[in-house]
């Protein structure tokens, strides 16, 4: 028997649960479907949302001849008989999965097929598209994001399934408590698929009672459940999404939520790329405003990477609440990102003679180096003295934040010099 995940596939539309911004009456996919000028599109979100659930309905809606494939594992000999039923019988609406995996020999031979209209493409795919579908697909295609379901559309979804006599579990007479269900819910986490199939696992593997009644208890639905982890592999887009939250989290100094993306990280068992973002964090969001807290994160990986996973949890705890709890500048990447922009700009200038390397025989000559003041010779190892180019000797890139008690040390100390060193005061951003 097929599971049931795949018995409670929706033949219409309307049976569909969810994305209601897609399908409700009146929305884009509700709109091609009731006026049958389908296009083909790309369904993009996390497994178990309705990806193919979607597909289906538009197939059954329409009453076009409906066909899946694999985009890594059918052939292109797969997709030649999909494009004949086409050609014999009109419109196929094709259901290629794992879209983001199709080659260039396959995207060639399907392209003009979707020009002509012959075949209607539905690629689903948990990956970004804008990442890791090629252009030539995403220009034929219409690009729609669908979400992990509601806890709401999920309790529909589920009590359909608990009644429906001819595809569901209505002929068993399961009882799923009230507890048990909201277990069910939580431990799917918005994935219909991995819900309804741990849901036929424990009706299944549950006798019946004295009243012939299976009774679904919080125990057995924990039993039955299989928690899902976010995946490590580094090409995911979730993988993406956690680590820019991580950051973001950080830089928010919201301690509990980096923590839970610390978590998760630490639960893929991803320490490099922990430990890849804490440095960027330490200087990129903290810098100035503490830097020592850069050094002690950076202790903090090493130990986590000495120690390794679980017990490496623990130095990055430190440097997470540290970091979160931190006061934060970000002037030093806005300081060196300004320079850049100017050089790529082409304000390049030329570096004054007096500051030119005077190592070699000649140099003199050149008045490279000559006229240099050196700055331990003054007093206090400093004298006034350009040292910008002559055409851009008026430029300003850092401009220091008042967070924390060194960047106000170091921003007095600058306006000090500025003004010393160009007769004028530094700009405030």
């Amino acid at each position: 028997m097929k599971p049931l995940a795949y018995r409670m596939r929706p033949k219409k539309l309307a049976d569909v649960v969810g994305q209601s911004d897609l399908i409700a009456p009146g929305k884009i996919i509700w709109r091609m479907v009731k006026a049958r000028r389908l296009s083909s599109m790309i369904l993009y979100g996390p497994p178990g949302t309705g990806k193919t659930s979607i597909a289906s309905a538009i197939a059954g809606s329409t009453k076009y001849a409906f066909r899946k494939l694999n985009a890594a594992t059918d052939s292109k000999k797969d997709l030649q008989v999909v494009a004949e039923e086409a050609k014999m019988s009109g419109t196929v609406i094709l259901l290629l999965d794992e879209i983001h995996r199709l080659d260039r020999n396959k995207q060639d031979f399907l392209l003009p097929l979707l020009e002509s209209g012959r075949i209607v493409l539905i690629g689903a795919t948990t990956e970004n598209p804008y990442i890791n579908i090629s252009p030539a697909i995403r220009s034929r295609t219409q690009i729609f994001q669908v979400h992990p379901l509601s806890v709401a559309d999920m309790h529909k979804a589920i009590q359909r399934a608990l009644s429906d006599k001819e595809n569901g579990l209505g002929k068993l007479n399961v009882k799923l408590d009230d507890d048990a269900e909201q277990q069910l819910l939580l431990a799917s986490n918005g994935d219909l698929r991995s819900a309804l199939n741990s849901l036929e696992l424990a009706a299944m593997s549950t006798p019946p009672d004295n009243d012939h009644v299976i009774h679904l208890t919080m125990s057995v639905i924990e039993e039955s459940t299989q928690h899902p982890q976010m995946t490590a592999d580094k090409n995911g887009d979730a993988h993406y999404d956690i680590i820019s939250a991580f950051q973001k989290s950080i830089r928010g100094s919201d301690t509990d939520a980096a923590l839970h993306y610390l978590a998760l990280l630490i639960n893929a068992g991803d320490l490099p790329s922990i430990a890849r973002r804490l440095m960027v964090i330490a200087y990129e969001d903290i810098g100035l405003a503490n830097p020592p807290a850069a050094a002690r994160a950076n202790l903090a990986i090493q130990a986590a990477q000495s120690l390794g996973l679980p017990e490496g949890r623990i130095p990055l705890a430190n440097a997470v609440i540290e970091l979160c709890l931190s006061p934060k500048s970000n002037s030093a990447i806005t300081a060196i990102d300004s320079a850049l922009q100017r050089v790529q700009q082409g304000h390049y200038g030329e570096v004054p003679d007096y500051l030119k390397d005077a190592h070699y025989k000649g140099a003199h000559q050149l008045h490279h180096g000559n006229d240099y003041l050196y700055p331990h010779d003054y007093p206090e190892d400093w004298v006034r003295q350009q040292y910008l180019p002559d055409q851009i000797k008026n430029d300003q890139y850092y401009y220091p934040k008042a967070n924390g008690r060194f960047e106000q040390a170091y921003g007095r100390q600058y306006s000090q010099l500025f003004v010393a060193q160009r007769h004028r005061k530094p700009r405030n951003k």
